[in-house]
């Protein structure tokens, strides 16, 4: 049994409707994020877990009892905020500490476990300052360290790392994962930034309009996504309308020639993508597979790689190569377009 389920949630703010019948599971000791664009629902979701607001209809479970009521201070639920939500007017230890003296632990055993948990976050020697005189990558941490050390049955996370620079989300990230997994604790991220969620998570649930049209791990988000808006969020550009012929694994394009793809699918008509990184540029049509002919309208430099779009019969093509040929706008091309690496949705 899930150790957290949403079952059949609609929630909102007064008749506006966010989450439709929404349901939702999380294992314990995972790492779920919630990774969509703004006004998809994965805020007011994690809202409804904290106990901040409750549904209009379903029920939330958690540990096998109803949640669905149960008032904010008392779920024993550890929070992690954008704007890190620390005390001015404490001191480090004071404000790692709150958690632990709303719950009347004993000052021995505050200053034993606050202690632990500073060094835990590599804060050791930090505990009389102030956040004022912290780094934002520093005062996360007290956050995270004000968080974990009430040992909470559930950890929640919405945007934390959204005000850091980029080389410090980079590095907290990695410091999220660590603690994680050194804990074992479950825990909700909430985020806009695909790279940063798949990075960290166990499972990905990527929400759309209210409801979760896809939720696994973050390869097989990645590798395999089920409908064409998921395959837009992961970084797929090029898609087809294919028609099934008669022979096993082979499709018709529109302009009626034929292309091969290793997936399969039982609908006779299928839209299909593939990543710019998956199609090669050829010298000719006899070294292609899945040949198609274009010619290139846009050329980007991007570093380490070229950018082409190729207009070809069936429409425009985004290309991305490394630097061993590079083309010109203007150039005729053949694009190989891998069997493998075309997903049918």
């Amino acid at each position: 049994m899930a150790l957290l389920e949403l079952q059949n949630i609609t929630a909102g703010y007064d008749k506006n409707v966010i989450l439709k019948d929404l349901d939702f599971q999380v294992e314990e000791g995972e790492l779920v994020s919630l990774l969509g664009s703004s006004g998809c629902g994965k805020t007011t979701t994690l809202r409804l877990i904290a106990g901040f607001s409750t549904p209009m209809s379903g029920k939330f479970m958690f540990g096998g009892k109803d949640y669905t009521q149960v008032p904010l201070n008392k779920r024993n639920f550890g929070f992690v905020f954008q704007s890190y939500a620390l005390f001015p007017h404490m001191t480090v230890f004071d404000n790692v500490a709150f958690g632990l003296k709303m719950r009347k632990v004993s000052r021995e055993q505050i200053k034993k476990e606050v202690m632990e948990m500073l060094e835990t976050v590599d804060l050791g020697g930090f505990e009389n300052r102030f956040p004022k005189e912290m780094s934002g990558g520093q005062r996360q941490r007290v956050a995270l360290a004000r968080a974990l050390v009430i040992k909470p049955d559930l950890l929640l996370l919405d945007e934390p790392l959204s005000n850091l620079d980029a080389k410090l989300r980079v590095k907290m990230r990695v410091e999220i994962r660590r603690l994680q997994q050194k804990f074992g604790f479950t825990a909700i991220y909430v985020t806009h930034d695909q790279e940063e969620c798949f990075a960290i998570s166990d499972k990905v649930a990527i929400m759309n309009h209210g409801v979760i049209e896809q939720m696994d791990s973050p390869s097989v988000i990645y590798n395999h996504p089920k409908t064409e808006f998921i395959a837009r969020f992961v970084g797929f550009e090029n898609f087809m309308d294919l028609k099934r012929d008669e022979a096993d694994g082979i499709y018709l394009l529109p302009d009626g020639s034929r292309i091969q793809a290793e997936a399969r699918t039982g609908a006779d008509l299928v839209k299909a993508c593939i990543r710019p990184e998956d199609i090669l540029i050829v010298p000719n049509a006899s070294s292609a597979v899945n040949p198609l002919s274009g010619q290139i309208t846009v050329s980007t430099f991007l570093g380490k790689r070229n950018q082409y779009n190729v207009r070809t019969a069936i429409g425009e093509f985004e290309v991305s190569t490394d630097q061993e040929s590079v083309y010109k706008t203007g150039d005729q091309v053949t694009l190989s377009l891998t069997p493998g690496k075309i997903i049918l949705l």
